[in-house]
């Protein structure tokens, strides 16, 4: 099984909607292979997970329970689990010091427009919300698809930075 953690500044968006969809899509899967977690750099105190990220999966089918904004910290400490793979979902997380991951893990950036971002009506973010889950889907829909050597750790960095352009 492979550990993936995605990262972004507050861990209330982005982060939160792969950390969920990829959890639900290998859940459907024959045979599990991923665990994904998701965490910030700098989740404001009290930070929640947007509520139309959280209303965004719910009316996709994909199960919010246990989602929470959490920051890094608590991956980069002994006993937590090893990740094998860490994903920036937003920009500013992918130019930040991260902490010394255990192991090494591969590093991918998978750049996303902030859904939450601006002033505009909730119909509208809304539909930000579903354009980023779709987005993101369609790059975990090819991670998901491929073959267990390429997850390899030896490969691993190579296959997921070049799913960054997809």
């Amino acid at each position: 099984m492979l550990n993936v953690l995605f990262l972004c500044t507050h861990n209330s968006a982005r982060s939160i909607l792969a950390e969920a969809l990829l959890n639900h899509l290998d859940r459907q899967a024959p045979v599990r292979r991923f665990q994904a977690w998701s965490a910030g750099s700098s989740p404001r105190p009290g930070q929640q997970p947007h509520p139309l990220a959280l209303d965004v999966l719910q009316h996709a089918g994909v199960s919010t329970e246990g989602l929470r904004s959490k920051t890094w910290d608590e991956f980069a400490v002994p006993g937590a689990p090893h990740m094998d793979l860490i994903i920036t979902v937003c920009d500013s997380a992918a130019g930040e010091a991260c902490p010394v991951w255990p192991g090494h893990p591969a590093t991918a950036h998978w750049g996303y427009a902030d859904p939450s971002a601006g002033d505009a009506p909730d119909a509208v973010k809304r539909e930000a919300f579903r354009h980023t889950l779709h987005e993101i889907g369609r790059r975990l829909e090819i991670l998901m698809s491929l073959p267990p050597a390429k997850l390899q750790k030896s490969l691993l960095q190579d296959t997921a930075r070049g799913l960054s352009s997809h």
